[in-house]
């Protein structure tokens, strides 16, 4: 599931959302010091024409941003909200060029490599297609799954989509010919929250699980190549050590095979190396906050951006000084980026302490022995009580009862 709270970075790009806004500015110095905002509560809202089955009207939802990304060349952006809309824009300069429709509520969304189409998984199991070129094209139905999807990735040659859903599997599908399946990524014991394909090893794939494990595949054969369990990194006299958590990103930096993993509402960061030769995922380091991290993006040659829930610092950046990653607090473009996001804040105050919604997707474990001796033995609690309550038997068996206003008569002499 997406969070209300997001951030996204493309080249010098770079948006935070929150609720219903979005803003967008640049981290670069050269660039000029210009502020988007946009407000989905303002975008046009189709008429409902459709009633529900009790003849009411069938709830349009709130504004609130569900899943945005970019383009691979930063060209676009989009984004998908609570009340079913599908917005596009380009970037440079910011324009919102269509607001269209789509089915249901979205999960996740991405670009194709070609920038031709926007892939939407929505919450029925359903992948939707949506050119770009014809912003104003209707969603054309590429595949369905029978769960919830989580998230939608494709190859960087645009030859297979990858789907995640609730029920713990990663489907590879050709994109030319979606109903035939190339292979499945299976190994997770929980719903997979996100997937990744590495950019610069087209091969392999990354994901994430509700079973707090980061796994590396090939994912044409559905070969599992290396499994991390995030617990084994934990400090367990945290107290968050124990809780249940989900990765709600997984960013990458080509620059140093890097990849950085931020967790559902946890005060962390975890950084890992691809060791691509190997065919193995290697740890470096726990980032860890004083404040909960809402989310985390790679900026190619500058560093790490992590969004936190702190007013006076709402960025913090992140840099590898001597083989460690240290923060950059006097860099003068967080500095800049801080102070837009700073009095913009009343977009993200309302998100603190918002469930994300994977806690609601968890299996739900059912004990049934317990609860058959529990059963059994009031069972016999029952039966016992009775006996207890029950008269006397005389010598020649059960005394029977007599009806009311009967007499015992004697022998007659």
């Amino acid at each position: 599931m997406a969070s209300s709270v997001g951030l996204a970075l493309c080249g010098h790009a770079l948006v935070v959302r929150g609720g219903s806004r979005l803003l967008a500015t640049s981290t670069s110095s050269s660039d000029d010091d210009s502020l988007f905002i946009y407000d989905c509560s303002a975008a046009e809202k189709k008429s409902q024409e459709h009633k529900g089955e009790d003849g009411q009207p069938v709830d349009q939802g709130s504004d609130t941003v569900l899943a945005s990304t970019f383009s691979k060349s930063g060209s676009y952006f989009v984004l998908t909200d609570d009340s079913k809309r599908l917005i596009l824009f380009r970037t440079n300069p910011w324009q919102c060029l269509s607001v269209r429709t789509v089915v249901r509520r979205c999960t996740a969304l991405t670009f194709t490599a070609s920038e031709e189409k926007i892939l939407v998984a929505d919450k029925s199991g359903d992948v939707y297609s949506f050119s770009v070129l014809e912003p104003h094209g209707g969603g054309r139905l590429e595949l369905g799954h029978l769960s919830m999807l989580l998230d939608v990735a494709v190859s960087p040659d645009d030859r297979f989509v990858l789907t995640a859903d609730r029920d713990e599997k990663i489907r590879v599908s050709w994109a030319a010919a979606p109903h035939s399946i190339e292979s499945f990524c299976l190994g997770h014991t929980e719903f997979v929250s996100r997937i990744f394909v590495v950019p610069n090893h087209p091969e392999l794939l990354l994901s994430s699980s509700g079973d707090r494990t980061l796994r590396l595949w090939e994912y044409r054969s559905g070969r599992e190549l290396h499994c991390c369990p995030l617990t084994s990194l934990q400090d367990p006299t945290e107290p968050w050590s124990d809780k249940r958590f989900a990765v709600s990103r997984i960013t990458y930096w080509s620059q140093e095979d890097c990849v950085a993993l931020s967790c559902d509402g946890l005060p962390v960061v975890y950084i890992f190396q691809l060791d691509a030769a190997q065919r193995q995922l290697v740890p470096r380091q726990l980032l860890t906050f004083q404040h909960r991290v809402w989310d985390a993006a790679f900026e190619e040659g500058n560093g790490l951006w992590v969004l936190q829930d702190c007013r006076e610092d709402p960025l913090v950046l992140y840099r590898p000084v001597g083989g460690q990653w240290q923060s950059v607090p006097e860099s003068a473009e967080l500095k800049r980026v801080c102070a837009h996001v700073r009095v913009n804040w009343a977009m993200l105050e309302g998100c603190a302490g918002v469930d994300s919604g994977f806690s609601s997707l968890y299996k739900a474990t059912c004990d049934n022995m317990t609860t058959y001796l529990k059963k059994k033995e009031e069972r016999l609690q029952q039966q016992l009580k009775k006996r207890r309550q029950a008269p006397p038997s005389g010598p020649n068996g059960p005394t029977k009862k007599m009806r009311a206003g009967e007499s015992a008569q004697g022998c007659s002499s």
